[in-house]
C-alpha cells in the first residue's frame, strides 16, 4: 500500500477521532478533513498556528508516520521518528553497530557509484549534457571514496544542471531553485528515515556521514541515490517557469504539491518500477541484509525518465 504525504500550510487543530486524524480550523467546531491514521507515511506541519494533540501525535508515532515540522520560512527543521519501529529492533540495531570498516565503505562504495550514476543520468536525459566523464569518475570510485569523487562529480553536476541560471550553486541558503532542492530534500530525508525505522535500523549512526549533532547520519547517507528525483522535479519547474524564477515559490500550493508528489514517483529499482517510498522501504531492508551478512550489495534505484 502507498502511504500518503500530508502537508498543513494554514492554521488548524488537528487531533484523532476513531482511529482517523481530524483536522478542523481554530475558530470552526466542524471537521473539515478526517484521514485513516494507517494510510499516512508522511505528515509535514507548515504553519506557526498549526495545533496537534498528544494523542494524535502517539498515534502517528506509533503508525511509523514521519512527522515533519517547518519554520515561519516554510523550511523543515524538525523530524519526529518512533523510538521503536521492528520487532526485532534489538538484534537489527546490534548487527548495525557492530558492522567493520570495512563493509561500511564498501556500501559507501556503491552508494556513492550509484548516487553519480543517476546524476549522469539526469544531466544526459533531461538537459543533453555529454556524461562520459561521470560515469568514468562512477566506476573509478574505491572502497569509502577516499578520491572524493563524490564531490568531483558534484562540481560537473551542478554546473549544467539548470543552464537557464547564469552562474547557478548549489547552496542551502542560496536563491531560487536552491530553497525548492531544501524542501525536496527534506522529504526524501524524511521518508529515509521512516523506511529505516521500519526496517529496524537506527537512523542515527551513518555509514559515511558523521556528526554529532544529526541525528539522521544514516538517512542522509541512504538517500543520496535517490536525490536526483527530487532534483528532476525542480528541473522540470525552471525549464517550464524559464527565467521567470520569482513565480517558483514554496508558498504556491500548486508548487508544493509538485514537491510532495515525489514518494508516489516512479522509481525503477530490481528491475521492477515502483512507488518512491516503496522502493526507499526495500533499500532499507537490503542495508539491513548487508548488515546481518546476507547481502553484499544494497539494493538502489536506477535513474530513468
Amino acid at each position: 500500500m502507498i502511504k500518503r504525504v500530508v502537508s498543513f500550510s494554514n492554521p488548524v487543530y488537528l487531533s484523532m477521532k476513531n482511529g482517523q486524524l481530524t483536522a478542523r480550523k481554530p475558530d470552526e467546531c466542524g471537521e473539515f478533513a478526517s484521514i485513516p491514521i494507517e494510510d499516512l507515511g508522511v505528515v509535514i506541519l507548515d504553519n506557526n498556528r498549526i495545533t496537534i494533540s498528544h494523542g494524535l501525535m502517539v498515534a502517528l508515532i506509533n503508525n511509523n508516520v514521519a512527522v515533519v515540522t517547518c519554520n515561519s520560512s516554510h523550511m523543515p527543521i524538525g523530524l519526529h521518528m518512533p523510538l521503536e519501529g521492528n520487532t526485532l529492533q534489538s538484534e537489527r540495531f546490534s548487527q548495525q553497530q557492530a558492522a567493520s570498516l570495512p563493509l561500511k565503505k564498501q556500501l559507501w562504495q556503491q552508494t556513492v557509484q550509484c548516487k553519480i550514476n543517476n546524476q549522469a543520468k539526469l544531466l544526459s536525459e533531461l538537459r543533453g549534457i555529454e556524461t562520459g566523464n561521470m560515469r568514468a569518475w562512477s566506476r573509478s570510485v574505491r572502497s569509502g571514496d577516499p578520491d572524493n569523487m563524490e564531490a568531483r562529480a558534484a562540481v560537473y553536476y551542478w554546473g549544467n544542471i539548470f543552464p537557464e541560471i547564469e552562474g547557478f550553486r548549489r547552496r542551502p541558503d542560496g536563491e531560487t531553485p536552491n530553497q525548492l532542492l531544501n524542501y525536496s530534500y527534506a522529504v526524501i530525508r524524511a521518508v529515509t528515515a521512516r523506511a529505516l525505522v521500519g526496517a529496524g535500523l537506527l537512523p542515527t549512526f551513518g555509514i559515511h556521514h558523521r556528526n554529532r549533532y544529526n541525528a539522521y547520519c544514516l538517512a542522509d547517507d541512504i538517500m543520496e541515490p535517490y536525490r536526483p528525483y527530487a532534483d528532476a522535479i525542480v528541473v522540470g519547474m525552471v525549464k517550464e517557469f524559464g527565467g521567470d524564477l520569482g513565480s517558483i515559490s514554496l508558498r504556491d500550493r500548486n508548487i508544493k504539491q509538485r514537491v510532495l508528489s515525489l514518494p508516489v514517483a516512479d522509481v525503477k529499482i530490481d528491475g521492477k518500477t515502483r512507488p518512491l517510498m516503496n522502493a526507499m522501504e526495500a533499500t532499507a531492508v537490503s542495508l539491513s541484509a548487508c548488515f546481518a551478512g546476507k547481502r553484499r550489495k544494497i539494493l538502489y534505484p536506477e535513474f530513468g525518465v
